[in-house]
C-alpha cells in the first residue's frame, strides 16, 4: 500500500481536502490534523503543523516508526500508531520526535522487518508470524493451545520469564521489541458456500485453510485434518472468492479492515493461536540513546500497550457489528467442543517436542513459559 491509497480511503471531498493540506502543511501534519479531527478547520490545521513543526526542530533523534495500517484504522484494528507517536515524544521530553509511515507507504510485514534489521528505519509495526523468519524465538506462540486467549498472551509477553528466555534471542538478531499489540485471537472463518459454523475440527476435514509463511501454523491444520493451502495474504481475498481457500483465520478485526465481510458465511472464535502483532525496534539504534531517552521510549511503549488492551473489546464490537450486518454468522465453542480442539492439536501433543526444543531449548523453558502465561501480572484485557 502506497501513501497514494492511504488518502484514497477517504471520502472524495475528505480527499480533495486532505491534498490541499498536504500540499501546504506536509503529509505527517495533515495525518495528525485528520486523525485529531482538524481535517476543515484551518485554524486547528494550521496549529497542528506549527506543533509538529516544533516538535520536531526542538528534537534531538527523529524516529521513522512504519506501519501497514491507515491512521484511522484504530477504531477498528487497535494498532495505536498515533497514540505510540505522541506518547514517545512526551515521555522523551521531547528529545524524539516520531515520523511516522502509516498505511504501507514503506511496505508492510517482513518487508518492514528487513528495514528494521537493517537500519533503514527506527522501528516498525509488523505480525509476529512476519517477526518469526528473522526472530524464530518470537514464533513460539503460534504453536496452539497454551497461549491463544488475549489474557494469557499478554500475560506471557509481559512476564519475567519472556523477556528472560525470548527477549535475549530477539535481541541477538538485531531487534528490541518495544511492545506487543493485543487484537484478539485467530479464528476459524469459512467462505460463503462452505457448511458452517465450523463447532469442532472435524468438520475441517479435507478443507482448503488459507495459512500464512508460518510453518508452525501450516502444522496446526495439518493435525486438525484440514488441508492447508499457503497464500500470500495480498492474494488472499481473490483466492477465498475463487475457491482456491475456503477458510482462513485472521482475528475478527482483521477480517473486516482488510474487506472479507461479503465473502464470508461464519467465523468461529476457536481461541488457538493469538493473531497478534509487535512494534519492533533497531536495537544498535536504540542503544545508541541516551538511557533517559531509552526509559522514556520503553515507558511510553508500556503506555501505549496498555491504551491497545482498553480498545481491544471496542473493536472487536465495532467488528462483529459491521460483519453481522453483512449476514456473517458469530459461534463461540462449547468448553466440551474447544476440549476437542486441544486434543486433536494442543501444545501437550509430542508432536511439538521439537519445535520447542529448536525455538526455546527444551521442552522444561517451554514449560516455564507457559506457566507464565497462566500467572496474571498486572495487564488485563477483555477475552472473547
Amino acid at each position: 500500500m502506497t501513501e497514494k491509497k492511504e488518502i484514497q480511503t477517504l471520502k472524495s471531498a475528505d480527499r480533495r481536502r486532505f491534498l490541499e493540506l498536504s500540499g501546504k502543511i506536509g503529509f505527517t501534519a495533515a495525518a495528525v490534523a485528520l486523525a485529531h479531527g482538524a481535517l476543515w478547520s484551518d485554524e486547528a490545521a494550521a496549529m497542528t503543523a506549527n506543533e509538529e513543526k516544533e516538535r520536531q526542530d526542538n528534537a534531538t533523534y527523529t524516529m521513522n516508526v512504519a506501519t501497514a495500517y491507515i491512521l484511522g484504522a484504530s477504531r477498528t484494528y487497535p494498532i495505536m500508531q498515533l497514540d505510540f507517536k505522541e506518547n514517545v515524544q512526551n515521555a522523551t521530553n521531547g528529545q524524539v520526535y516520531v515520523k511516522l509511515a502509516p498505511g504501507g507507504q514503506l511496505g508492510a510485514g517482513s518487508a518492514l522487518v528487513q528495514k528494521v534489521q537493517a537500519g533503514t528505519i527506527q522501528a516498525a509495526q509488523h505480525s509476529i508470524s512476519n517477526f518469526a523468519p528473522f526472530a524464530p524465538a518470537a514464533d513460539v506462540i503460534n504453536i496452539p493451545y497454551w497461549c491463544g486467549e488475549n489474557q494469557r498472551f499478554i500475560n506471557l509477553v509481559t512476564s519475567d520469564q519472556w523477556k528472560q528466555e525470548i527477549n535475549p534471542k530477539i535481541e541477538a538478531k538485531g531487534f528490541k521489541a518495544l511492545w506487543y499489540v493485543c487484537i484478539d485471537p485467530r479464528t476459524c472463518a469459512v467462505r460463503k458456500g462452505v457448511d458452517g459454523p465450523i463447532k469442532t475440527p472435524d468438520q475441517l476435514q479435507g478443507i482448503k485453510f488459507r495459512v500464512p509463511g508460518s510453518k508452525i501454523l501450516q502444522q496446526f491444520y495439518q493435525l486438525i485434518g484440514a488441508n492447508p493451502t499457503p497464500v500470500a495474504w495480498g492474494e488472499t481475498s481473490s483466492a477465498i472468492k475463487q475457491g482456491v481457500a475456503d477458510a482462513l483465520d485472521p482475528s475478527v478485526q482483521a477480517l473486516l479492515v482488510f474487506g472479507f465481510k461479503d465473502i464470508l458465511s461464519s467465523i468461529t472464535f476457536n481461541s488457538a493461536v493469538p493473531d497478534s502483532q509487535v512494534y519492533s525496534c533497531n536495537l544498535k539504534w536504540f542503544k545508541s540513546l541516551p538511557g533517559d531517552v531509552q526509559e522514556g521510549i520503553d515507558f511510553a511503549s508500556e503506555m501505549t500497550s496498555r491504551q491497545n488492551l482498553a480498545k481491544v473489546p471496542a473493536a472487536r464490537a465495532y467488528a462483529m457489528a459491521e460483519l453481522g450486518k453483512a449476514g456473517v454468522e458469530f459461534y463461540v465453542p462449547t468448553p466440551e467442543e474447544k476440549e476437542l480442539w486441544v486434543a486433536k492439536a494442543g501444545a501437550q501433543l509430542p508432536d511439538w517436542d521439537d519445535i520447542k526444543v529448536e525455538l526455546v531449548g527444551s521442552p522444561a523453558n517451554f514449560d516455564a513459559l507457559a506457566e507464565a502465561a497462566n500467572t496474571f501480572n498486572g495487564f488485563y484485557v477483555h477475552d472473547i
